[in-house]
């Protein structure tokens, strides 16, 4: 058996991992145009903060340690193209520069997503930054312990983790975002509620501006040196780092004729395996199912690289695991502000034609007495028409995740709010309020649903 991997980072380096245990006498082969295997990109923001000195702590295992078990690990080599009739992969070496075909029984595809370059002047300019690699944390944090001032394009999930690091850096931050709002994945009024705290916070070493977006870098050999806006805005920068998000890498799969699913990344079954024999995907370019709703996702998160990488090595070795799908749960944080998520936005719900009904709580997580208490806000969201739970979304400097936590198995069990709200939840004053905020948040969603059932 000739297992061939395509990427290395969750997915594939899982997949490689789960491989060998299962076919110990097979022959693995991981080809990858990155300079580093398994290794945590979530952690890279966290790096360039300086939470911890050497890089070499994001890698999980080495290609030394790879090798040792078997595992053949080629750094640097780039898939160019699938050809699924003769069973190959053309591999082109980017050192040497040289191309060469590479055969396979079993094709396992894990070439993750790549960042998203805004059509912004002169975004070429020297000291413009994506982070997606061990190296883009590198660069970065080298330019952040030097400089004074940055800009960061975009305010998703990576663009407020790097807010983040970058101000424990000190340096002065100009976050510029094209919508309305910051971490458009919540609901309106969680996201505004979010850029309120965050301003709370320690608005005074950074700026946010909103319903902006850059357009022109200036600078010279040296580097960028400031940053224009449409509104005309001249902001003064060191470096940009750009955080516009990702897209699934897909060329190669659809110049093979691998089908391409609605969301625009891989389409596989619950196997992950594709639409062509011995051919499977994983990790950041493939697309999953909302359990929820039963419709397509495309959500790039190493939690679900991982599993999926686990599931496809199975498979590809002649098991029989499945991937049913994720709930949309992300959690991240950024200047002592948590922002958790599960399941169904209402903006998503409606979005799908579902009609919902929520409730919104602020509330102590602790009791009040505690020295470390702090509110959190709680959106608890479910079906109008059936009173099932549709997800939750929890903000705050206190315990929000693990609310949001304790709702993601309510969301898979099909509970309604009345059953959930029967929870039995643990109590004592250095962790909850006597009546945890979450059951605030569904008593009077509760009372929301019985008094729209009357009303009928």
């Amino acid at each position: 058996m000739k297992i061939v991997i395509l990427g290395g980072v969750a997915a594939g380096a899982k997949a490689a991992a789960k491989a060998r245990r299962m076919l110990p006498d097979a022959q693995i082969d991981l080809y990858t145009d990155d300079t580093h295997i398994s290794y945590s990109a979530c952690g890279l923001p966290y790096y360039v903060e300086g939470n911890f000195e050497d890089y070499k702590l994001l890698l999980v295992r080495s290609p030394e340690d790879f090798e040792k078990n078997g595992v053949h690990i080629h750094l640097q080599n780039r898939a160019a193209k699938i050809l699924p009739n003769s069973k190959q992969v053309l591999i082109e070496d980017l050192v040497s520069k040289k191309a060469f075909l590479v055969c396979y029984d079993k094709l396992i595809i894990a070439i993750g997503a790549r960042p998203i370059v805004p059509p912004i002047k002169n975004v070429n300019l020297k000291n413009v930054f994506t982070i997606r690699k061990i190296e883009d944390g590198i660069a970065i944090r080298e330019m952040a312990e030097k400089s004074q001032n940055a800009a960061i394009i975009g305010g998703g999930y990576i663009g407020i983790e790097m807010l983040e690091a970058l101000v424990k850096q000190n340096v002065y931050v100009t976050l510029i975002e094209y919508a309305p709002t910051i971490m458009q994945t919540f609901d309106d009024d969680m996201s505004h509620l979010i850029l309120e705290q965050l301003k709370f916070t320690c608005g005074n070493r950074f700026e946010i501006l909103t319903s902006e977006m850059a357009t022109e870098f200036s600078g010279d050999n040296e580097g960028v040196k400031s940053v224009r806006t449409g509104s005309g805005k001249e902001i003064p920068v060191d470096f940009v780092v750009l955080c516009a998000g990702v897209v699934p890498n897909t060329e190669i799969a659809r110049d093979a004729e691998i089908a391409i699913g609605e969301t625009g990344a891989i389409k596989v079954n619950e196997r992950m395996e594709t639409n062509i024999p011995d051919i499977f995907a994983c990790g950041d370019c493939v697309e999953e199912n909302l359990l929820i709703t039963n419709t397509k996702i495309w959500l790039p998160l190493g939690t679900n690289a991982n599993k999926e990488g686990r599931v496809a090595a199975i498979n590809a070795c002649g098991g029989d695991e499945k991937f049913y799908g994720v709930l949309g749960s992300a959690v991240t944080r950024c200047l002592s502000l948590t922002m958790s998520m599960t399941g169904l936005t209402v903006k998503k719900a409606e979005q799908l034609g579902i009609e919902t009904i929520s409730a919104t709580v602020t509330k102590n997580d602790k009791v009040g007495y505690m020295p470390d208490v702090n509110n959190i806000t709680l959106k608890l969201i479910a079906n109008k028409s059936t009173g099932k739970l549709l997800g939750c979304q929890g903000i705050g400097a206190g315990d929000a995740d693990k609310r949001v936590n304790t709702v993601t198995s309510s969301l898979l069990a099909g509970l309604t709010v009345d059953e959930f709200y029967r929870n039995d939840l643990t109590y004592a004053p250095p962790f909850s309020p006597t009546i945890d905020p979450l059951l605030n948040a569904a008593q009077i969603l509760l009372e929301k649903l019985n008094k729209t059932e009357e009303q009928k």
